[in-house]
């Protein structure tokens, strides 16, 4: 049995990123119901507008979901509250220390899965009692690990350095992309671009077409004076270009975000001045699907890879 599959009670050892401002209940509700996690995103959602995703995605699923939630968020215990009071029983975690609310979700009956970007965050993690972590390559979209760590390499000096399930995530979109990571030591995927660029994905439609145009090169992984995170080639990421021109203070930076970007961007489908956050991965998307045929894709692509194995033969 695989490990991702018996601890979260689902078919494949798929995660769906739960990315802010795409990842509604429609879309986590749809990638549970074709066999594996959908994750609703709180980063982008007010307490009260996650209580009412996490009702719609129970009456719309009775496969396991979850919530990711960033622990930088600032109303953290409210949200966490609601998480409690909604009986969700998976919790993913990222940005911030695993030890500040891991017990706590623990002695609710919550399994609790942390995103890290190296085997030192792996090792903390660990010790502070999660079940699983999730190992992101610099290849991810969005936020980002400052030490640009690649997937091929981080997911198996994590694997020698813990116990607990492993997930990989960051440059993975499709079933040659899982196998790979898996053979790497990791027990399952988390895939965000791919399905930022589904049908039921909250995001603008805007954004999930410009997703499909993105060719190799389009995307960059910028402003780490704030919070590392990768973006679309746009004008907004042209203006920050030429701001570092002028040697900025980290003041300068702060001002040119401003705030709301990214749901400018990725929300609302502003193109131009908005923060369009994607992986790298997305110069092999092509096409908008519904979740359900992304997963089914990515499963008959991973058994048509397996069945090739014996080309590794010399």
């Amino acid at each position: 049995m695989n490990k991702i599959t018996q601890l979260f009670n689902i078919k494949y050892p798929i995660i769906q990123g739960g990315m802010i401002w795409n990842s509604g209940y429609k879309l986590a509700a749809a990638v549970s119901n074709a066999g594996g996690l959908g994750l609703i995103g709180a980063g982008s959602m007010y307490p009260e507008v996650l209580r009412e995703h996490i009702q719609k995605c129970k009456k719309a699923t009775d496969k396991p979901f979850g919530v990711n939630i960033p622990m930088l968020y600032p109303n953290i215990e409210e949200i966490l509250n609601i998480v409690v009071d909604e009986e969700v029983k998976i919790v993913f975690t990222s940005a911030g220390n695993p030890k500040t609310w891991t017990s706590f979700l623990k002695s609710k009956g919550i399994t609790v899965v942390h995103v890290v970007s190296s085997s030192i965050f792996a090792l903390k993690a660990q010790e502070a009692g999660v079940d699983a972590i999730v190992a992101e390559g610099f290849e991810a979209g969005g936020h980002n690990g400052r030490d640009e760590t690649t997937t091929l390499t981080l997911i198996p000096m994590v694997k020698e350095k813990i116990q607990i399930p492993v997930i990989a995530a960051g440059g993975i979109a499709t079933g040659r992309g899982m196998l790979a990571v898996m053979i790497l030591g990791a027990d399952g995927v988390q895939i965000g671009s791919r399905f930022a660029a589904s049908t039921e994905s909250s995001s603008h439609l805007n954004f999930k077409q410009k997703i499909v145009g993105v060719k190799e090169g389009d995307t960059q992984l910028t402003l780490k004076e704030l919070a590392p995170v990768r973006l679309i080639k746009n004008k907004f990421y042209e203006d920050i270009q030429e701001l570092y021109k002028k040697c900025p203070s980290k003041e300068d930076l702060v001002e040119l975000l401003g705030r709301a970007r990214a749901k400018k961007g990725m929300f609302e489908g502003d193109l131009e001045e908005g923060e369009l956050e994607i992986g790298q991965i997305a110069g092999l998307i092509h096409e908008i699907l519904p979740a359900e045929k992304i997963i089914h894709e990515i499963i008959a692509d991973f058994k048509a890879a397996y069945q090739e194995k014996s080309k590794f033969e010399f």
